[in-house]
């Protein structure tokens, strides 16, 4: 007896039917695990794959070193194929027509570019300043603020350059609406400077080569220490240095120390000739105020886009140096008194007046433009409850370190 049952116990176990057949349930269900996870994996491989290779080709298309993200996520541009988006321009010149049928996208000669608020009487400085630019093979754009375009023609570089017309327009008001990030994302650096500055002693090349060397995002060229306008003195060419990205002052009502952490001490340009890397000046362009078209008060806030520490990443290099001649020429022409028309006159003239000094309206204008960024600055603070400043924690270091400094020596 003992033999038959042990006999049946075995066929049993054999069959699964020990436990019930689970057993036999689980080996039947081990293939379709196996194929279930090797399907898992593989669309797990193509999917990270593919990702991977959308971004590299994201890399590609922008100018900007990040992915693009494109607008056809709206659906604005799905009925378009990928490939032919091209969502960027450029103030390249073009031919009408061209001898060579390469298919291949264009090669860029100029990498930098050179903008320029210019009127007729300027015409002699300015040409001196673009005959050196175009020697280093800079893109031209000359922003015409009195309407003479036809008096630069007889220059032989004026077919070259690319000019733009609108009557009593500053330089801000041109930059914001002819050098968006889009249009200039091929250049490496954007010079943005007035007419009046004299650049005898000023080499591009030299410049843009000592502001890569040493990672300024933002600088400009030192001011000759004999230029008829200076108005900080962190801008003053120092004779000894390369560059500069400080200043030390212990008279008048700022102070400027070691332990200064921002403009005008360190982290400051002036608007005169500033000079953006590609990254810094898509930052810029969105702080410039479409409507504030003076552009007073956005030198103090420009070291937020110095990508970084801003006293490290702003600078003004003192080898390649510029004369600022600080003439006064929009908006008057270089004339005090503008006459007025006969209605306005007959008001002006029971209120005692002849006519418009143009200068002082147009500082009071700028300061009133001043006043109201300062309050959109603040405004926009108090509104981004996600914005963190980034220099404050410096500032609240340097406060510590000067209580510390005052503290009697018995009591540290």
């Amino acid at each position: 007896m003992t033999s038959i049952k042990s006999l049946r116990w075995l066929m049993r176990k054999k069959s699964g039917l020990s436990d019930g057949g689970k057993s036999s349930f689980k080996m039947k269900q081990l293939p379709f695990l196996a194929v279930l996870c090797t399907i898992m994996l593989f669309i797990v491989y193509r999917t990270t794959k593919y990702q991977y290779h959308q971004e590299e080709i994201d890399k590609k298309w922008s100018f900007w070193g990040q992915p693009k993200v494109y607008p056809s996520t709206s659906g604005k541009l799905k009925g378009l194929p990928r490939g032919i988006i091209h969502d960027n321009s450029d103030l390249e010149l073009r031919p009408l027509w061209s001898r060579s049928n390469s298919r291949s996208k264009a090669v860029y000669s100029n990498s930098n570019l050179l903008a320029v608020p210019v009127g007729i009487k300027q015409k002699q400085n300015v040409d001196a300043m673009v005959q050196k630019f175009l020697r280093e093979n800079f893109t031209i754009i000359l922003f015409h603020y009195d309407g003479n375009v036809d008096g630069w023609w007889n220059l032989d570089w004026s077919s070259k350059a690319i000019h733009i017309v609108a009557r009593n327009q500053t330089k801000w008001w041109f930059a914001k609406r002819f050098l968006h990030p889009d249009i200039v994302s091929i250049y490496d650096y954007i010079f943005l400077w007035d007419e009046d500055l004299g650049v005898e002693h000023f080499s591009p090349s030299r410049y843009v080569e000592i502001i890569k060397r040493e990672g300024l995002e933002i600088s400009q060229p030192a001011l000759d220490p004999n230029s008829t306008e200076i108005h900080h003195k962190i801008t003053i060419r120092a004779r000894t240095k390369k560059f500069h990205r400080r200043v030390y002052e212990r008279r008048g009502s700022t102070r400027c120390s070691d332990l200064s952490e921002g403009p005008p001490c360190t982290g400051f340009v002036e608007g005169m000739a500033p000079v953006f890397s590609r990254s810094a000046w898509y930052c810029t362009w969105h702080l410039i105020q479409n409507d504030l078209v003076h552009g007073w008060g956005v030198d103090m806030k420009l070291g937020y886009c110095a990508q970084g520490d801003r006293t490290k990443k702003v600078g003004v290099v003192d080898s390649e140096y510029v004369f600022h001649q600080g003439i006064q020429t929009l908006g008057g022409s270089g004339h005090r008194m503008t006459k007025v028309s006969k209605p306005q006159r007959t008001t002006m003239q029971k209120q005692g007046g002849v006519g418009i000094d143009v200068r002082t309206e147009i500082r009071r204008q700028s300061t009133w433009e001043f006043e109201i960024f300062k309050e959109r600055w603040n405004e926009a603070i108090a509104a981004d409850k996600n914005w963190v400043d980034p220099f404050k924690s410096d500032q609240r270091r340097i406060r510590k370190r000067r209580d510390t400094q005052r503290l009697p020596k018995n009591n540290i």
